[in-house]
């Protein structure tokens, strides 16, 4: 419809008639500036006017007692697989996420060489604990470049989607078995250049890679094994697009490598001028010091004149164990591990093997016992661990003058290894280090991981956390620092164009929101997935309308028709 305007003399406020108009809430525009009251126009995706008069519209949303927001940004999502069959990248539309980054920690699924796919699958099953059926039932890589891929999955995107090239995925596509045995060469270096130099021209943000990350076979992933020139020419051949950013994830098991990590990023963005992202910065009481010498380490940097940032996020590292799934956590117990791997049958034998039962349970104490120790028992699915349920190992292990392991064995194999066990409050859940951490000028709100290992959390609500604990509950920040950090910063940072802010021009990605109720909901474990898999879920409260475009996507929880969503 074409739009008449008509100046405000003295206001110099735009009047007319648009799509869109949004009246009476609380606009806070992702600047950092004060909230104030207002409305909000949009006619062709774009926001046309923002104030106290801004014409009539052919629809009106009513949004009086409400905060109306720029859609929030998740910088660190792995929803590659899942944006295949789930075009909203569910459930993060439903915590105000308008836009999500994925092809993070060095894994896309292009490029990808037509008989390279099984190596992309068992690297996101170990990595990310997004299983093969999975794969085999929805994502059909039906693409080789980059650029194929993302228009595989434009078409009914209902979410906007921001696509990093995957180091591990690309040095694997040029190199083949070689990519995990040594350097590249001049001419290996030369071809991903301009593979990278494609995929930003067909529409990528960045590139990621992994400086921790080990395949199927327990082996470093490709991009651990590339160079410092392999790693700067990446980033030159990134940054003659004008843009981009390279994320990745550091050796955190060593808090020396850790930051040797970061200091690596500060010299490759010193050499390319990208921006450089570390995820995630946390809080553990083991090693107590480590964060603040993550900090120390990135204001080093910015004092070179390196621009590297950090990533972490609002929620403790609440994380849920059960035997029938997989688990990270389980890793570094080789025999358990090699357990997890089995047929379910074959799986639940092997722990309910009396025989085996004395390793497994040295194994587990002498590897994993402060997990123990932080473990109690939640969803059950016999009668005669009904009396668990809520119960910290700790206490029945005492009751019944059992190891803690054996607790844990003993319940997991009455409900057929399907128990939930669950860990709270141990790692990143101190609220007064945390806020300190997310306040920092150098942390970008992220590492939400959502979209991966779904059967241990659901990463998707983070934004919802972070406006119902840290802004409402603790008081720790503002509404507005809190908006601006999840929408116009990390835009701003990462070079997301014309988005982050309720600004004149801008495209409209808006949340309308309650904030005396805004929460994330609680995990919900579902079967819904491809391949008859299951994951973790959480259903916010208090977002009231999301806005992706232009269009309403999401209305009081319910998702809508409108798929406006675009590749950023």
């Amino acid at each position: 419809m074409p739009i008449v305007w008509v100046i405000n003399d003295k206001a110099g406020n735009i009047m007319g008639r648009s799509q869109l108009v949004i009246r009476n809430g609380r606009i806070i525009d992702g600047t950092g500036a004060d909230g104030y009251f207002g409305d909000l126009a949009i006619s062709d995706g774009k926001i046309v006017a923002v104030g106290d008069a801004v014409g009539s519209g052919d629809q009106e949303i009513d949004a009086k007692g409400m905060i109306v927001a720029p859609g929030f940004i998740d910088i660190h999502t792995h929803y590659d697989p899942q944006i295949c069959w789930d075009r909203l990248a569910t459930p993060s539309l439903e915590h105000g996420v308008t836009t999500v980054v994925m092809g993070n920690c060095s894994l896309s699924l292009a490029p990808v060489r037509p008989n390279g796919s099984a190596k992309l699958i068992k690297m996101f099953e170990k990595i990310e604990d997004i299983k093969e059926p999975t794969f085999a039932a929805a994502v059909p890589f039906s693409w080789e470049s980059f650029g194929d891929y993302l228009d595989h999955i434009r078409p009914g995107l209902g979410i906007n989607i921001g696509a990093l090239v995957g180091h591990s995925a690309l040095r694997y596509y040029v190199m083949g078995a070689d990519s995990q045995e040594r350097i590249a060469t001049d001419g290996e270096i030369d071809e991903m250049c301009r593979l990278m130099e494609e995929a930003m021209a067909a529409g990528a943000l960045g590139l990621s890679t992994s400086y921790v990350d080990i395949d199927e076979d327990g082996r470093p992933v490709p991009s651990r094994l590339a160079d410092m020139r392999e790693k700067v020419a990446l980033c030159k051949a990134m940054a003659k697009s004008g843009r981009g950013v390279l994320q990745t994830v550091p050796y955190f098991i060593d808090i020396e490598q850790q930051l040797a990590n970061i200091e690596e990023l500060g010299d490759i963005s010193l050499a390319s001028g990208v921006v450089c992202s570390v995820a995630p910065i946390t809080y553990s009481p083991v090693a107590p010091e480590n964060w603040k010498r993550s900090l120390a380490k990135l204001e080093e940097q910015q004092r070179r004149g390196a621009k590297v940032f950090g990533q972490s996020m609002p929620r403790s590292f609440d994380i849920n164990i059960i035997l029938s799934e997989t688990s990270f956590m389980l890793y570094s117990v080789r025999r358990w591990d090699m357990l997890m791997k089995l047929p379910l049958a074959e799986r639940l034998a092997g722990f309910a093997d009396p025989q085996a039962r004395p390793v497994l349970v040295e194994a587990a104490e002498r590897r994993i016992l402060p997990l123990l120790r932080n473990m109690a028992v939640g969803r059950v699915y016999s009668p005669e661990n009904e009396k668990y349920l809520g119960r910290k190992l700790t206490d029945i292990s005492q009751e019944l003058g059992k190891s803690l392991a054996d607790v844990m064995l003993d319940i997991a194999v009455a409900d057929g290894l399907k128990t939930e066990f669950q860990i709270r409050g141990a790692i990143h859940a101190d609220p007064e280090i945390v806020s300190t951490i997310l306040d920092h000028p150098l942390i970008h709100i992220g590492g939400s991981d959502a979209g991966a290992h779904v059967t241990q959390f659901c990463g998707a609500g983070d934004t919802t956390d972070m406006l119902e604990r840290y802004v409402r509950s603790y008081g720790k920040m503002s509404l507005e620092r809190a908006i601006y950090r999840m929408t116009g910063e990390p835009a701003k940072d990462w070079g997301i164009r014309e988005r982050g802010t309720l600004q004149i021009g801008q495209a409209a990605d808006v949340v309308i929101f309650n904030a005396d109720t805004v929460a994330r909901g609680e995990e919900i474990f579902v079967g819904d997935f491809p391949g008859e898999a299951n994951r973790y879920v959480r259903h916010a409260t208090g977002i009231e309308k999301v806005i992706v475009n232009g269009a309403v996507v999401l209305d009081q929880g319910q998702y809508t028709e409108s798929r406006l969503g675009q590749i950023i």
